[in-house]
């Protein structure tokens, strides 16, 4: 399986596993644009939750994490699947600030 192939199928794997443990998570994976969403869509009494929890996108061969509302690490939990650390881009910083950041396996 070629890398972009084994990244689609991590990412896809990685919302999954987060959706169990959030029951009013929904999915949403346009897979031809490999665009990759958990958004919440429901109500608490008379609040309404709307919002994107997480959104990755899969550009040029990187993971690129969009949006982390969550509590999560996505990037740890993208290297414990295997995703080299090169390969996981910061798109909500802007490109100067994603120049500076490194992320390690530790």
């Amino acid at each position: 399986m070629d890398r972009v192939n084994q990244y689609r199928h991590i990412v896809q794997d990685l919302l999954m596993n987060f959706c169990k443990k959030d029951h009013n998570a929904q999915l949403v994976f346009d897979k031809e644009r490999d665009r990759y969403l958990v958004i919440h869509n429901e109500w608490r009494n008379d609040y309404r939750i709307y919002g994107c929890a997480m959104q990755l996108d899969i550009i040029e061969g990187k993971i690129w994490l969009q949006h982390n509302s969550t509590e999560i690490y996505v990037e740890r939990e993208l290297i414990d699947y295997g995703v080299s650390p090169e390969d996981i881009i910061f798109g909500f910083r802007s490109p100067t600030i994603r120049e500076m950041l490194v992320i390690s396996k530790n």
